[in-house]
């Protein structure tokens, strides 16, 4: 395939820390020091994962702020606001996931509880990464070109 190459560039990024996204809403490119978003839909951990390891080897806490995210680096800390009802939280990518598609973030319960959305299951939410974990300018074109690509 003709993105082979780019997939291994981009894991290659995401592993040693740089950020990416596959998302419905990119943001559109500027200065380094705008806000990488994404749109598209959250879901929740099911409780069976509760005390089971992450891919970042943390253990998952029902309880805590966290989330799974397939494209931004482990560690990274986003704002997650549901559209529908502008509730927000901050959470920090610990896993990988969610491997339904539609789907950009799985949330840890009490995330979801902050989001209202443990009642329907999936809402539609924006997800913003915090300042301090923007990419460079230069990761985030490869990463759209990879996001475009993967979409097909």
């Amino acid at each position: 395939m003709k993105y082979d190459a780019l997939r291994v560039a981009v894991l290659a990024a995401v592993f040693a820390g740089g950020a990416s996204h596959a998302a419905e809403g990119i943001a559109p490119f500027g200065t380094r020091a705008r806000p990488l978003i994404q749109l598209g839909h959250a879901s929740f951990y099911a409780d069976r994962l509760h005390g089971r390891r992450t891919a970042s080897g943390e253990l998952m806490d029902q309880n805590a702020f966290t989330a799974a995210s397939r494209t931004l680096p482990l560690g990274t800390y986003a704002t997650v606001t549901n559209v529908e009802n502008g509730r927000r939280v901050t959470v920090k990518i610990n896993d990988r996931g969610p491997f339904t598609r539609g789907r950009i973030i799985d949330v840890s319960k009490r995330a979801a509880d902050e989001l209202d959305i443990r009642r329907a299951g999936t809402a539609r939410v924006r997800v913003e990464v915090i300042a301090d974990d923007q990419p460079t300018d230069e990761l985030r074109e490869l990463v759209t070109e990879f996001a475009t690509a993967i979409r097909r």
